[in-house]
């Protein structure tokens, strides 16, 4: 659920210390649409002719889903956690999780997949929750290396598990769509912490099991 016009959530807070504007400095929606229109003036076209006429509500409305991350906590899916496992203390990994993020220098999309594994000590999550971290902050403005950091330590903290690895291939339109005009290149970042950076064979066994795009990016 989006917060209420001029208010912002409280969850938006992040663990790297992160959060939004607060709600005083938050624009209304007739605001918000009223800023599209001016971009639709300076970009050379006309706001009040037929085909833009609802332009600007949905504009308005489709960042609510872009950015609808900014209104989600990232920690709480995570908190719900499941102790009978038999024991198991193996690595789990989730692997082609595709999410859709926004250049914050662009505003131009990021679009690719997070590859997660994570090593439990006593405990284990859902794996629908941690497609949910990937969620939670790749519907803001970003930049791919926070992103990674972001959702690896928010597994970390959380879960507090023997080891956290993520990594993140994406395309960035603000590159393939302008500027230097690369079509087809992929960024890789990753984010190896605890088991995964110390011990050499658990990175391999995590970077084997998602198909090692970071070898295959060398």
């Amino acid at each position: 659920m989006n917060p209420p016009e001029g208010a912002t959530s409280s969850a938006a807070r992040t663990l790297d210390g992160g959060e939004a504007a607060p709600s005083s400095e938050r624009p209304t929606r007739t605001e918000a649409e009223a800023a599209v229109r001016t971009l639709l003036r300076w970009s050379g076209d006309d706001p009040t002719r037929e085909g833009l006429l609802d332009t600007p509500a949905r504009v308005a409305r489709s960042y609510e889903e872009f950015f609808a991350g900014y209104g989600i906590d990232p920690t709480a899916d995570l908190e719900r956690t499941f102790e009978e496992t038999e024991g198991y203390d193996e690595m789990v990994a989730l692997r082609d999780i595709r999410f859709e993020s926004h250049c914050e220098h662009h505003m131009a999309p990021i679009i690719g997949k997070v590859h997660i594994g994570y090593l439990p000590d006593r405990r284990v999550v859902g794996i629908s929750k941690l497609a949910r971290v990937v969620d939670a902050y790749s519907k803001r403005l970003q930049i791919q290396e926070k992103m990674t950091a972001q959702i690896a330590n928010t597994i970390e903290t959380v879960l507090k598990p023997k080891g956290v690895a993520v990594v993140v291939v994406a395309q960035h339109q603000c590159m393939t769509t302008r500027g230097v005009h690369k079509p087809g290149v992929s960024m890789v970042t990753s984010r190896m912490l605890g088991a995964f950076r110390n011990n050499p064979a658990t990175r391999r066994e995590f970077l084997a099991a998602i198909g090692n795009p970071v070898s295959s990016a060398s």
